[in-house]
């Protein structure tokens, strides 16, 4: 069983959010061992200069760099990386496991994204989208793709 930590920054605020996040994470029991952990956010004004830009990801990044685990294969989810389809992404799952590849950290950074030295320390760049989405439904997006992942590799039907 693969072991997946989300590593996030900040809190979810909505509702509605926790509840998706909660209820995705519920159906992925069955398939993988899913944490999320939550590093510090800093806050973000409106208009900040290109070095008050690097100092929040920095900030940011550190946090986040603390809550990896030695060694687990690290994935960040930035908008300029490899766009996987639902299938694929199942199928890159099971090689991993198969390679020995179950202890996993996908990364979700903040308003400002990922410092560059979190993206370069990446095993992967996943993009979902060249849209951008808040950060914190980019969890709900991902625990529902996570779970449709592991339906497809196993035949189940959720997937068409």
């Amino acid at each position: 069983m693969q072991h997946i930590d989300i590593i996030v920054v900040g809190r979810v605020r909505e509702q509605y959010l926790s509840a998706g996040i909660n209820e995705y994470l519920k159906r992925l029991q069955p398939y993988a061992r899913v944490r999320i952990l939550e590093g510090p956010e800093e806050k973000v004004p409106d208009h900040l200069s290109p070095a008050r830009v690097e100092q929040v990801l920095a900030a940011e990044g550190a946090g986040l760099k603390r809550l990896l685990r030695p060694g687990a294969y690290t994935i960040a989810l930035d908008r300029e990386g490899v766009m996987l389809s639902s299938e694929e992404l199942a199928t890159w799952l099971a090689d991993l496991a198969l390679a020995g590849r179950n202890d996993l950290a996908f990364v979700i950074g903040g308003t400002l994204g990922l410092a560059r030295d979190l993206l370069e320390l990446a095993d992967l760049r996943l993009s979902f989208s060249r849209f951008t989405f808040p950060h914190q439904l980019m969890r709900l997006i991902l625990l529902e793709q996570l779970y449709r992942a592991y339906k497809i590799q196993r035949g189940e039907t959720y997937h068409r």
